[in-house]
């Protein structure tokens, strides 16, 4: 089995300690680092997502397989960068005002991280006003909003309604229990997600990147 394959192997199985220990020794013999991102942690992460979308594993595991991932990536961002490797798109993400929920954002981010996008976690509570600046900062980014509560859906149209008077015209798709295709379409998002697995093929639908 290659080094890739054993970094892929130990992140499917949620061993943290093995996969840092991997990458590093993948770094030290000269694998290349975009191989390591895409040969090993994507393509565990990329394995983890598609066994969630079918019932095969369930949240604790995706949970403990991100985590793993996560040592890896500690050791590889810089190197990344300075390789010039650029992740495949920017999604700034954060539950709206009023609604303390996270489990599913932080499953959102995990997974869109573990398919290669730089992630903005702006948190739970977040009021519009945080939205808009972290929209400024990153005008093509995408934005993603969750909410749990039905009384806290309401405040993701005051957000979009922030950013379209702002002038600003970032993609935003919204998740949540409560949620629908349906509100998302009245309230002027331009997509929905309805679990993570989802969120990720809607971020790539919505930047033009094949699925």
């Amino acid at each position: 089995m290659s080094i890739l394959e054993q970094i892929s192997e130990n992140l499917i199985k949620g061993k943290a300690k093995e996969v840092k220990e991997l990458v590093e020794k993948a770094v030290k013999e000269n694998v290349n680092v975009a191989d390591i991102l895409n040969k090993g942690l994507l393509a565990g992460m990329s394995n983890i997502g598609e066994r969630f979308k079918k019932n095969e594993v369930y949240v604790p595991e995706v949970l403990i397989a991100a985590r793993a991932m996560k040592s890896g990536m500690e050791i590889l961002k810089p190197l990344l960068a300075k390789a010039g490797v650029k992740p495949v798109g920017t999604v700034v993400v954060g539950t709206v005002k009023g609604d303390l929920h996270d489990i599913g954002k932080n499953l959102v981010c995990m997974m869109l991280e573990g398919a290669g996008f730089e992630i903005e976690d702006l948190g739970i509570n977040v009021p519009p006003q945080k939205f808009l600046e972290a929209a400024k900062k990153n005008p093509d980014a995408l934005i993603g909003m969750s909410a749990l509560l039905t009384v806290t859906m309401k405040n993701m149209k005051g957000v979009i309604d922030l950013l379209r008077s702002s002038g600003l015209e970032n993609k935003i798709f919204i998740g949540g229990a409560p949620v629908t295709p349906g509100f998302a379409e009245e309230i002027g998002a331009e997509g929905y997600a309805k679990n993570a697995n989802q969120a990720v093929r809607e971020a790539k639908r919505l930047l033009g990147i094949a699925a």
